[in-house]
């Protein structure tokens, strides 16, 4: 949505547009980063106490993180096909349910987001720490920091380049 009018105006194919290019960056220098940052770090934590991290061979995690960076590329395509088509309603109707579905993670899976430990600590519920203490919290506060203001570029990127090419 922020990309539109350069989209608009672009007969390129959406993953050859500027925009795409300065969406890849942010992908590849921030998001991605970041999710390893958690993945590496407090891996139990980041996939909900779901997986045992330590029985996930390396080259499936890397391959999870090209997966995680091919959804984002897909969604931009969508996005690109509903600005291209007239449906901003629909594209930004979009964007916020899944904003509002990220953000219900949060309350759905609070039990688990709000201790840390390993798989076997959580699983046999013992040893484990209240998320405020020790270092996943601040690991939490400098990525998040990191993601949202990465992502305020990258949107103040697409709507000034969507401006300049007007």
């Amino acid at each position: 949505m922020a990309a539109r009018i350069e989209l608009r105006v672009s007969p390129r194919p959406p993953l050859l547009t500027r925009s795409f290019g300065a969406f890849a960056v942010f992908e590849a220098l921030v998001l991605i980063p970041a999710s390893v940052y958690f993945y590496v770090f407090h891996g139990d934590w980041f996939l909900l106490y779901t997986v045992d991290v330590r029985l996930i061979p390396s080259a499936l995690a890397l391959i999870g993180f090209f997966l995680l960076a091919g959804i984002g590329a897909l969604g931009f395509v969508v996005g690109a096909s509903m600005v291209r088509g007239q449906r901003d309603t629909l594209g930004s109707i979009l964007v916020v349910i899944s904003l509002l579905a990220a953000g219900a993670v949060v309350f759905v899976a609070r039990d688990r987001l709000a201790v840390v430990g390993s798989y076997s600590q959580f699983a046999g519920s013992f040893g484990l720490k209240d998320f405020g203490q020790g270092a996943l919290v601040q690991g939490t506060v400098v990525m998040g920091t990191i993601v949202v203001v990465g992502m305020g570029f990258l949107l103040y990127r697409l709507h000034l380049g969507g401006r300049r090419g007007a």
